[in-house]
């Protein structure tokens, strides 16, 4: 079955040269390597620039200030709104405000740079938890979470552009791959803190360590020398105008890469951010701790696959792993409709985490590749308005299809979709830039 699964890859990648055995190899040989004696020095390059490790930094902290209230979230729009209609609003409206800044930001950032635009969302960023934490109306903790989600698109657009500028071709895959999995570390320690802070406070007053964590951030982005130094963007380079910016953004690799990730977070918001959580617990009849280690199980595989995919990706070429991610991630989805084994279903968690863990880190490697250097931002903000349109759509689709079609089929359309994806991306045609 390896062997087979090794032609047909091989197959759709012969300019790559992808061996599926090789790559097999090749991620077992990275896992290990983590854990001997040069494992910083693999995974921490001495070419990255001073200022990516202070951007590291940020993003950890910003992060782990942001998953505080993920635990306790719903229950407090809950209790805010007892009828629960406005609950999916309040997750709804950090999507919702994001789907419509993230265009415009990357191409005003290509205009005035990055640093502006990142510090004008670590800003908002404060306005939003600190409305959160005065929340005595569902209204206004809807208002928060979307002045907060517009505060995040500003952020997280620039600091991916940033990244995009300064990060070499030579070891950019590794690169990016540990910051997201340093952010990542920095949501799963903060949500069982929320969680423990919330059992002593109030659910509005944890708002308040989330406020001093990305207070945080802020003083430490104002301040930083290097940050500054980065006013400019893409300053020494001719800065284009709109029209010119939107028309080098009609790419068919750019367009496949964005339609690529509206697909991907399709299925991870609809399937395993919504309906796994309710067929676990109603259909094979898990408690909410059995679901935990379930979660749990994801969250190991995904970190030690976001350690390492930039360093295969680097290695054997984005197409080849995003592929294999694709594939993985399919497998998992459609493991869950096999057996009610707990070690199983452990199983099948771990290996739904390495699945998206590869597709994680590789697709925004693949993006900075293929994105023109003067419309870096334009690009990011279109790869991130459409992953937000798959983060909206896809709990309310995949519920209706769960509610209307039966359990399973949810995931059975999400082996579909991720399979259609790994076509998707064989089949594009996608350029690198100088």
């Amino acid at each position: 079955m390896i062997s087979t699964a090794s032609l047909y890859l091989s197959s759709w990648f012969p300019g790559d040269r992808f061996n599926f055995h090789q790559f097999s190899l090749g991620m077992l040989v990275e896992v290990v390597g983590l854990g001997q004696t040069g494992a910083l020095r693999r995974i921490f390059s001495p070419d990255l620039p001073r200022v990516y490790y202070e951007l590291l930094f940020v993003g950890f902290s910003i992060m782990m200030g942001m998953s505080l209230s993920s635990s306790f979230l719903p229950l407090l729009a809950n209790e805010l709104d007892p009828s629960g209609v406005m609950v999916g609003m309040v997750v709804s409206a950090w999507f919702l405000s994001r789907i419509f800044m993230e265009l415009p930001a990357g191409i005003i950032s290509d205009r005035v740079g990055r640093r502006r635009l990142l510090v004008t969302g670590l800003g908002l960023s404060l306005v939003g938890p600190l409305l959160c934490s005065q929340a005595t109306h569902v209204y206004i903790l809807i208002l928060g979470r979307a002045i907060w989600g517009m505060g995040t698109a500003l952020y997280f657009m620039s600091n991916m552009a940033l990244l995009m500028d300064i990060l070499p071709q030579s070891t950019r895959g590794r690169a990016l791959g540990v910051f997201q999995g340093i952010e990542f570390l920095g949501s799963f320690v903060g949500a069982p803190i929320g969680a423990f802070l919330a059992v002593y406070l109030s659910f509005t007053q944890v708002f308040y360590f989330t406020l001093m964590f990305t207070l945080f951030s802020f003083t430490v982005a104002m301040r930083s020398r290097d940050i500054r130094g980065l006013e400019g963007g893409g300053s020494s380079k001719p800065r284009l105008t709109l029209r010119q910016i939107s028309g080098s953004l009609r790419n068919w690799g750019i367009i496949a890469v964005c339609f690529s990730t509206l697909l991907r977070t399709l299925v991870i918001q609809g399937v395993f951010q919504t309906v796994l959580q309710l067929f676990l617990n109603q259909q094979v009849g898990l408690t909410v701790a059995g679901i935990g280690w379930v979660v749990s199980m994801k969250v190991l595989g995904q970190v030690l696959s976001l350690l390492v995919a930039g360093m295969l990706s680097d290695r054997f070429g984005r197409k080849p792993v995003l592929v294999v991610g694709f594939f993985i991630s399919g497998l998992s989805v459609f493991m869950f409709t096999l057996t009610r084994s707990l070690p199983f279903l452990l199983l099948s968690g771990f290996v739904a985490g390495v699945g998206e863990g590869l597709d994680m880190t590789t697709i925004l490697a693949l993006l900075t590749d293929i994105a023109p250097p003067n419309a870096r931002g334009g690009a990011v903000g279109l790869y991130r308005t459409f992953m937000d349109v798959g983060g909206f759509l896809g709990p309310m689709v995949f519920m209706l299809v769960y509610t209307r079609y039966g359990p399973l089929t949810p995931f059975y359309v999400g082996v579909a979709v991720n399979l259609f994806n790994a076509v998707l991306i064989s089949m594009a045609r996608i350029r690198r830039v100088a």
